[in-house]
């Protein structure tokens, strides 16, 4: 330890009748002084203990368990390999304790096994507060700032909820806390086997999450501190040992704890750290209004989410804390980097603001809220507690500063307060920085529950409602969803052999509130919940409901009568208030009811405005994911599900099932396609502008794009159109630079419909000239359905591109084909009029796709630029969509040559990352004339 490491106001000096106390009189003489802290963590275990049950069973907790059993099993040979290889990443440093601890004790029932977990894990999230009591008392010296501390760690609305389910996050948290603790005393005892111990520390929270590897270059770099700052040889030998103690403990815990890393421990680690940082991306999450994959959110993405969710009076703090060390460090910063409380405080302000840095700059896989980030609040606690100090040591005199710790000790109790009045849904608490009040308006702003833990108080709300012997249930998933099931099992005996699993037409639905926000509008004081029952609740927002599945009999019935809108592996029918799919035969081994899979349903409005979020009017379409049991029953051997139609009108649907990210089927349909009829009829008898994948016309001042034989998979790539004006100056100022107004569209269902076999849209064009339209589709990216593995980028399917006047090209064509060309290759190459023209037929897309070189060789070197004269000719390549037009099978080009006295030209065309494709030269100049 190097400076003044006393604690803030003074070290207490030891007695010396310490040592004559017998046992007992030590220990309640080292006791009195935290009574006050015993008394309150007693409170926090008293309150968590009668709690325990209150918190349902969540989507991951069976699988980190089950993650532990694969891991036990390889370890006691029972079992050849590891997990699957994503899970074999997660290390069991908690959860093979909480297992054995489970098979020691002969846990069996399943409430058991999951009160057991659910305690275990709130005993250690307890003690991390511990752990910041102790460690904030030994920073600080003051009791007042180590019980703040401690308070402010366990009394995260969000973390106190996790405590109790979540196995992965949580304990990472608590870890880090502890690490934080032993590296302290590393630091200021010294000896070697302190620094054993911190390197066991920090290998163990590797082991939770490979995050806990960027704690070894910290303290690494403290320990180089020392050995800078060493008065003499002797210190800075033990510094030198100390690293290499540390550096060997950490790595060989890492390494033991995970047996992933047995076999090849340093490739295995690399492959470990890519794919933590790279983890599966999840398809949507709703964030400020708008549905968005987690590779798109924003920048301010994390700080959001932390300033919405933390009470108000720790973000203060906790600011105050962070520039205040930050200060110290610029104004004292020899004294704060040599003494080891000062520079400990640097290190908890630069985890914590580093780690955020770093999760924006490179872009890390952030969802779900910021769980994946709630290991941030182990610094950020303490460094509140600093902030408190801070501002009470500016103050000066006695009242002032009771006074601040006075509004402290309030914004805990309003903490509590708000805490008791969520119960047991704290996991969705949220700050007064957004709107509470106004009802279901949450939900339509930001994620809500997404662990299924209020499936517990569902299950429990619908026994109390039914008096019977017997209640049928049936979760989104259907009866092999574990999480309906491990949730009754979780019940009591006697509650649990009440319940009965069913896929039947009159079972009961218990849903995720957040599977149907799409169809909730944000002015109205209840969702249109059909056949609600019963609803969990969180600051007006309906979190997650029960409600009677239709009678799906009766629908069948009703619509089987009628012609399907889409025919494919489910036929899909449209009735008065909602979407039927159908499907016969079928059976209970059918994919359609398995929990992977999922179907999408696409709503595209008459009037995109009457969609709800931003980003819904911008795409033009509402997308709704359900799983076929929430939805759909099996009865007789058919497969029927019902879907209720949004409350706008619809001008049609797109819909698929998918398992993983494989689509195994497809299918779109548009109700009111007479005008799309009109046109393909209109157009059939014409000879298109262009044949491409899709032929495509022009008329009525629009795009008319047309495909026979055409199946939803030809549509559901996204369409790209490129329309090139003769003035630049119509268009917007941002895309001028471009050169062209980006008209792209995703749906061919926003534009057209899908009838007869025929596929055919319309896009209206812009009203200033346009020179010409480049326009096609780009691949979607395509994804192994089983483990969700990126198999290829998607790329251009096919492309077109033409004028829409064509005839300067045709006249160029009727005046070049009475002349001998200049040049013959696969395109022949006139010389008219000061300009060349470019001639090839028979001609297709195919031969103008690629880009076209022309380089231009003057009679006179100073004639060129410059910066070309050592070259000796200019460059002017071109695009064929900009200088050219196909028509009646033929392609014609048309280049204007430069006003100077031209030699001779040399042109052909190449393709990117190719050689050339052909080239060809010509000489102009014949007697000294051009």
């Amino acid at each position: 330890m190097r400076g003044d490491d006393k604690p803030l106001g003074g070290a207490q000096p030891r007695r010396s009748g310490v040592s004559r106390m017998s046992p007992r009189t030590r220990l309640r003489a080292a006791l009195a002084p935290h009574w006050g802290t015993l008394l309150g963590l007693a409170v926090v275990l008293i309150a968590g203990l009668a709690v325990l049950d209150d918190y349902g069973v969540t989507v991951d907790e069976s699988i980190q368990r089950g993650i532990a059993s694969a891991n036990l099993d390889y370890l006691v040979g029972s079992a050849a390999d590891l997990p699957a290889r994503n899970n074999s990443f997660y290390g069991v440093a908690f959860e093979l304790p909480v297992l054995l601890a489970e098979r020691v004790f002969g846990l069996e029932d399943s409430r058991s096994v999951w009160l057991s977990r659910r305690l275990i894990t709130h005993l250690f999230f307890l003690a991390g507060g511990v752990f910041a009591y102790l460690l904030a008392r030994r920073l600080w010296g003051s009791r007042y700032l180590a019980l703040l501390a401690a308070l402010l760690f366990l009394l995260h609305p969000r973390l106190y909820a996790h405590s109790f389910f979540n196995t992965k996050d949580i304990p990472f948290l608590v870890a880090l806390m502890l690490t934080l603790f032993l590296a302290h005393r590393a630091f200021r005892r010294g000896g070697l086997s302190a620094f054993v111990l911190l390197g066991v520390g920090v290998g163990a929270l590797a082991n939770l999450r490979i995050m806990g590897l960027i704690l070894f270059p910290a303290i690494l770099a403290m320990q180089g501190l020392d050995i800078v700052f060493a008065r003499g040889w002797a210190e800075r030998k033990r510094a030198v040992a100390a690293i290499g103690a540390f550096t060997l403990a950490g790595a060989l815990t890492t390494y033991a704890l995970l047996p992933y890393l047995w076999a090849n421990p340093m490739g295995s680690l690399i492959e470990w750290w890519a794919a933590s940082a790279d983890h599966p991306r999840t398809p949507f999450e709703l964030f400020l209004g708008a549905f968005q994959r987690s590779e798109d959110f924003p920048a301010h993405y994390l700080p959001t989410w932390i300033g919405i969710t933390t009470p108000p009076f720790v973000l203060l703090l906790g600011a105050v804390g962070l520039t205040a060390t930050f200060l110290m460090g610029i104004t004292v910063p020899r004294q704060a980097l040599m003494n080891t409380r000062l520079r400990f405080g640097l290190m908890l302000a630069g985890c914590f603001t580093l780690s955020v840095i770093a999760a924006i700059l490179l872009d890390l896989n952030i969802y779900n809220g910021w769980r994946q980030m709630y290991f941030l609040w182990a610094p950020f606690s303490l460094l509140g507690a600093l902030g408190l100090h801070w501002l009470a040591s500016r103050l000066g005199k006695a009242r002032p500063r009771r006074l601040a710790y006075g509004a402290a000790g309030a914004g805990v109790a309003a903490t509590v307060i708000s805490m008791t009045l969520l119960h047991p849904n704290q996991q969705v608490a949220f700050n007064f920085f957004v709107d509470r009040v106004k009802p279901e308006y949450l939900r339509t702003q930001y994620l809500m529950d997404y662990w299924g833990h209020p499936t517990l108080q569902m299950i429990e709300g619908l026994m109390e409602r039914n008096s019977s012997a017997e209640v049928n249930a049936h979760s989104l998933s259907e009866e092999r969803n574990l999480l309906a099931r491990q949730n009754i099992a979780f019940l009591p005996r006697s509650d649990r052999e009440r319940i009965r699993l069913s896929l039947g037409v009159d079972a009961l639905v218990i849903a995720d509130g957040s599977a149907h926000s799409h169809f909730i509008n944000p002015s109205e004081n209840n969702p249109p919940f059909d056949r609600l029952l019963l609803r969990v609740k969180a600051y007006n927002n309906t979190i997650a409901h029960i409600e009677r599945k239709k009678d799906l009999r009766t629908i069948y019935s009703e619509t089987s009568r009628r012609e399907p809108v889409i025919r494919s592996t489910f036929d899909i029918y449209l009735s008065d208030d909602s979407i039927v799919y159908v499907k016969e035969p079928c059976s209970a081994s059918d994919p359609a009811l398995s929990y992977g899979t999922d179907f999408y349903l696409r709503f595209v409005p008459q009037d995109r405005e009457e969609l709800i979020g931003e980003d819904e009017k911008r795409k033009g379409f509402q997308e709704v994911r359900f799983r076929f049991p929430g939805y759909g029953a099996l009865f007789e051997g058919k497969c029927v599900a019902s879907v209720p139609l949004p409350p706008y009108r619809v001008a049609g649907i797109r819909t698929n099932e998918t398992s993983g990210r494989e689509i195994l089927w497809e299918g779109e349909s548009r109700f009111d396609s007479e005008a799309y009829r009109d046109l393909y009829a209109r157009i059939a008898s014409e000879e298109p502008r262009i044949r491409s994948v899709f032929d495509i016309y022009v008329v009525d001042g629009a795009l008319a794009y047309v495909k026979e034989l055409c199946s939803p998979s030809d549509s559901r790539h996204p369409f790209f159109l490129h329309v090139i004006p003769e003035r630049v100056s119509d268009l917007a100022e941002e895309e001028r630079e471009r050169g062209f107004a980006n008209m792209d569209f995703e749906l061919l269902l926003l534009r057209g419909a899908v009838f007869d076999g025929k596929c055919v849209a319309s896009v209206p064009l812009p009203e200033y000239p346009i020179a010409g339209v480049r326009t096609g589709q780009r691949a979607r990216d395509e994804w192994e359905g089983g483990s969700g593995a990126l198999l290829s980028r998607g790329g251009e399917i096919w492309r077109a591109h033409f004028s829409l006047d064509v005839e300067p090209y045709q006249a160029a064509y009727q005046a070049a084909v009475s002349s001998e060309p200049l040049a013959r290759s696969v395109f022949d190459i006139h010389f008219i009029d000061g300009a060349l023209t470019y001639i090839k037929e028979p001609c297709d897309q195919s031969d103008t796709k690629d880009r076209f070189f022309l380089h231009i060789v003057t009679e006179r070197e100073d004639d060129l630029p410059e910066a070309r004269r050592g070259l000796g000719f200019v460059s002017a390549g071109f695009d064929f969509f900009s200088m050219g037009a196909h028509f009646d099978g033929k392609c014609a080009a048309l280049v204007e040559l430069p006003d100077y006295a031209v030699s001779r030209v040399r042109t052909g065309q190449f393709r990117s990352g190719e050689d050339e494709l052909w080239e060809a030269e010509a000489w102009l100049k014949a007697d000294g004339e051009r």
